[in-house]
Parts: structure tokens; C-alpha cells; sequence
């Protein structure tokens, strides 16, 4: 079952969720991944989502939470951006299939004659297409963690749950491994840990014809020896591969919790691997610094979607990471733009060292933004405007400092008279090295100028400070550009157009220079952000908010 040419054969671990969903799978395979890295070995992983969606990227995020976009393009899972934070890899296209993508490409075959006119059923050729999607991980890495989303039992589950159970058979039981992520509740008026929800959660996956290797029990309270050996009696399994997932402060700390309950141990044995001792000298090193920071710092993030930080996972981690950077705890406050759009700046922003508003999609609360972008520029508090969040400050300044009182963008009001930000309809993909075009009536999903684009970047700026490179590379999801047609005129009025793309033709960072630190990108920066290496613009906001809030106290 090895893919030709490959010269290393992959071993693979398969994760599954019960009782109930937000257990934190993608947190636990990454942690895998990350405690697999430290043994020296190399790791890749798949997010296979049961949902019909091709893929997220028209998905409300108040259902699915953010999208997290990869250097090819591919619009994913949020917990893609959980597996590159974690680990050194890098994902892709192929990281992450839903049931749509899956179906799409069966029928698609299926119209072609692939399939000669036999009858397309789920069981071989749905699951046989699910196991290919797997099967390409085989060669990459020494452990490809594929993980399972949903629930066990849920109907749209199944055909993925069939596929993982084959792939037993077909790879052997050295090169597979399956661990189950369950529930254990204390009942807290009961003062008892509940083993039954996991028991019958194990029961549902083994009447699917999986038996799990190695349960990870998700608690609030630790396991005592007899509970993990009833647990372990009952669901068949050894009492030193039933792990004891507890709750913690912070996410990064699960690496070592797995690794003080011996799960990457159990896991190398399971697969007949042997590696040196672990070295979590650095991940040790960062749970310390994030509980023991010498500064605090308050950060606005002013969206759309403050009610569900999920929507903004990614840049929530990004600005942890930059607090790091600055040894800093990093205090967010979500701030509703459409309460700024009614309420004062003034009020509702007091107390905070800076303010960043966010990416998004469409024109509710946008004036909320545009209110708090004003707040900043005035009063000289730093502001980090990212996507929308750029776009929103070029309209701000080309209102409030440039004289063009109607400026807008065209994507918010398709009438207006002076569209700064308009619909882009050709432009150079330095990836595929072709033109690309769009129009008005193109299909909102998968048209977006998306993935990874090289900017080169403008000496003696807060863009070059940061980098400290002539030229870099972001990720990007957006329809909207910056209008050419105006650039001369709001360069003129004081802003600094610091990065575009190589061709001259895309802006892609907008500064304001006398300001503490003003920067707006197109691109976004938080999906190359990782708790070890933060990304240098989150870095150099927070540290420009710690000087703000330093200034604040001695004046």
C-alpha cells in the first residue's frame, strides 16, 4: 500500500472524537505531532470533515469558526492552523478533505466514464476515495496523524469511520494506530467521575469494527489508577494506554501533559518505533514564560464576530505570541463594531495600549471599525489593521486626511462615487505564474485571491523594521484591492504605501509614519504566527502597545 517512488513508508495514526464535539481533537493531534518532533521524528496530518461543504470557505463563522488558509490556496479546518503552530508542518491541498470534496471527485469520475458504468455505491468507492486521499500522506513524514472530525455515530461520520477501518487491514497493525478522545464528566453535585459516557462512546466505534488502541480521556479532574483500569477493563483496552486528557490554563501545555502521562511513549511502542529520549526543553521553557510574564499589555480587537473567538483563533494565538516576544501577557478585549458605530470610541476603547481590527466579509459594523481605526490614528495609539482591516484604514484616512469624503469601498457600497477599495479583476499569480480574472459574477467560493504571494517591502518603515527583509511572502483570502487610481493622491496627503507585490501593481501594506505604529496589510499574518517563532508584525505591534502603555503611566 506504499505510493510508487516513495522511498519511506509512513506510519499512520487515526484519531476519533465521542460523546460530544469541542473535545479538542486538533489539539491533541497536535500535540502528538509536537511531542513526535521532539523524538526527532517528522510528522504531517489530515483533517477529514464529515460536512457536505467542498470546503469551508463559504462557511458562516459563527458555525465553523475561522478559515485557515495554506500557502497553496486551500481554504481549511481551523485546526490546520493548530497543526502548524504545533509542529514544522506544512500544510496543503491535501491536508484537509470534507465529504463534499470527496463526493465531488467520485461523481466527477463517475460523468467521465470512470467507473464504466457500474453502480457508484459508498462501500468501495466512496471509502476507497477517502483512503486514497489518506494513502498520498504515505512517504511524506515518519507519522502522518490523521484526524476525524465529528462525533462517532453521526451518520455523515460513517463512510470516512469504514474507510480508517479497511486502512487497519490494508497497512497492518505496526504501521496503524487508533486513539479515541472521550469524555469522563465529574458531577460535581455527585463529587463522581463518570466512566459510562466513554463506555458506550467505545462501544459505538467498536461496532463500527474499530477498536480503539489508546483512549485519551478528556477531564476536568485527574484519573486515579482504579478509575483508568475500570475504564480500561470495559472498553478493552491497557490500563497504561487509557491517558488522562485534563483540562489546563493554557493550550500549550498539552504537549507536556501528554508527555508526563507517557502517551508518545505508549505510541511509539504501539507502532514498534524506537527513538531517543524527548527533548521539551523548549515547550518546558515556553509554559514558563506564558506564567511568568514581567509586563501586561490590553489589546481592542474591534470584528464582526467578537461573540465567537473562534472565528478569530489564529489571531487570537498570533497576539499571545507576540506578548511572548515581548515577555508580555496580552489581555484582549473584543470590542462589537457595530456597538462602536452607536456608542464613544473614547468610552468604550479607554484603557487599551492598541487596537487591531480584523479581517472579514461584508459591510455590517464597518463604520464601527472605521470609528475605532479614527480613534487610533487620532490619538496615537498603535494600530495593526489586517485585511478588511487595512482596507477599512485606507477608506478612514482617505475620508478624515485626504479630502475624498465619500471614499468607500466598492465591496461595502457598490455606489460609491470614490471606490479606494475596489473588486481587482486581473492580476499576476506569482504561484501558478499565470493571470488571473475575476469579475462581479464569479462564484463566491474558491475566487478569492488566496494562498501564499511574495510583497516586497519600502526601506526606513515600520514594515521593514519588523521584517528586516527586502522581500517576504504572506498568505492572503480576499476579493477586494487597493484602488491605483488613488494612490498617488492619499501618498501625497502622508501615507506610505511600504510593501507590494514584485510587479508594483498590488498594495499590499499601507503605514501612516507620524505615528507610534500604524500598519495595515492586505495579506494575513496570523496564519504564520507559532508560540516559538512569532510572526515579527504581532511582535512588533505588542511592543509598540508596551511602549504606548509605558508612555501612558509616566506622563
Amino acid at each position: 500500500m506504499k505510493n510508487p517512488g516513495t522511498t519511506k513508508r509512513t506510519k499512520f495514526i487515526f484519531i476519533t472524537g465521542g460523546v460530544l464535539s469541542s473535545l479538542g481533537k486538533g489539539l491533541a493531534a497536535a500535540s502528538i505531532g509536537a511531542l513526535l518532533e521532539c523524538r526527532g521524528l517528522s510528522v504531517t496530518f489530515q483533517k477529514l470533515d464529515p460536512y457536505i461543504n467542498v470546503d469551508p470557505g463559504t462557511m458562516n463563522p459563527f458555525q465553523h469558526g475561522e478559515v485557515y488558509v495554506t500557502d497553496d490556496g486551500a481554504e481549511t479546518d481551523l485546526d490546520m492552523g493548530h497543526y502548524e503552530r504545533y509542529t514544522n508542518a506544512v500544510m496543503a491541498q491535501k491536508n484537509n478533505y470534507t465529504s463534499g470534496r470527496i463526493y465531488y471527485s467520485v461523481i466527477t469520475k463517475e460523468r467521465r466514464g470512470e467507473y464504466l458504468g457500474g453502480t457508484v455505491q459508498v462501500i468501495p468507492h466512496i471509502t476507497d476515495e477517502i483512503k486514497a486521499a489518506v494513502l498520498q500522506l504515505d512517504g511524506c513524514a515518519d507519522i502522518a496523524i490523521i484526524e476525524i472530525g465529528g462525533t462517532v455515530g453521526d451518520i455523515e461520520g460513517l463512510p470516512f469511520i469504514e474507510a480508517i477501518r479497511q486502512l487497519r487491514s490494508d497497512l497492518g497493525k505496526e504501521y496503524s494506530l487508533f486513539i479515541h478522545l472521550t469524555l469522563v464528566p465529574y458531577i460535581k453535585a455527585a463529587g463522581e467521575v463518570k466512566t459510562k459516557p466513554t463506555q458506550h462512546s467505545v462501544k459505538e466505534l467498536r461496532a463500527d469494527g474499530i477498536q480503539p488502541d489508546i483512549l485519551l480521556c478528556r477531564t476536568e479532574v485527574p484519573l486515579s489508577a482504579e478509575l483508568k483500569s475500570k475504564i480500561g477493563l470495559f472498553c478493552n483496552v491497557p490500563q497504561d494506554a487509557v491517558i488522562t486528557a485534563i483540562d489546563v490554563d493554557n493550550i500549550y501545555e498539552v504537549p507536556l501533559l501528554f508527555h508526563e502521562e507517557g502517551l508518545d511513549g505508549k505510541i511509539l511502542e504501539l507502532l514498534n518505533v524506537w527513538t531517543g529520549a524527548p527533548n521539551t526543553k523548549a515547550w518546558q521553557d515556553l509554559v514558563y514564560n506564558l506564567k511568568h510574564p514581567k509586563h501586561t499589555v490590553t489589546i481592542a480587537v474591534t470584528g464582526k464576530y467578537v461573540d465567537l473567538t473562534e472565528s478569530y483563533k489564529s489571531l487570537h494565538e498570533a497576539l499571545i505570541h507576540g506578548g511572548l516576544a515581548n515577555n508580555a501577557k496580552v489581555e484582549l478585549l473584543y470590542m462589537s463594531a457595530e456597538e462602536l458605530e452607536s456608542g464613544d470610541p473614547a468610552h468604550l476603547l479607554a484603557g487599551c495600549d492598541g487596537i487591531l481590527v480584523p479581517g472579514g466579509f461584508g459591510k455590517r459594523g464597518a463604520e464601527g471599525k472605521i470609528e475605532a481605526i479614527r480613534y487610533a490614528r487620532e490619538n496615537k495609539i498603535p494600530f495593526f489593521g489586517i485585511c478588511l482591516g487595512m482596507q477599512l484604514a485606507v477608506v478612514e484616512f482617505s475620508r478624515q486626511v485626504a479630502g475624498i469624503a465619500k471614499a468607500h469601498s466598492s465591496e461595502l457600497d457598490p455606489l460609491t462615487p470614490d471606490p479606494v477599495i475596489y473588486l481587482c479583476k486581473e492580476w499576476f499569480d506569482y504561484r501558478t505564474q499565470k493571470m488571473q480574472v475575476r469579475d462581479e459574477h464569479s462564484d463566491f467560493g474558491g475566487t478569492l485571491r488566496l494562498g501564499a504571494y511574495p510583497c516586497v517591502l519600502k526601506k526606513d518603515t515600520f514594515a521593514m523594521a519588523a521584517y528586516q527583509d527586502d522581500e517576504i511572502s504572506e498568505r492572503h483570502r480576499h476579493r477586494y484591492e487597493f484602488n491605483n487610481d488613488y494612490r498617488q493622491q492619499l501618498v501625497d496627503a502622508g501615507m506610505i504605501v511600504s510593501g507590494t507585490s514584485p510587479d508594483n501593481n498590488l498594495v499590499e501594506i499601507v503605514e501612516i509614519p507620524d505615528h507610534p505604529w500604524f500598519l495595515g496589510c492586505q495579506f494575513h499574518p496570523e496564519f504564520k504566527s507559532k508560540p516559538m517563532k512569532p510572526h515579527p508584525l504581532f511582535r512588533d505591534f505588542i511592543k509598540a502597545a508596551l511602549a504606548h502603555r509605558q508612555k501612558n503611566r509616566t506622563s
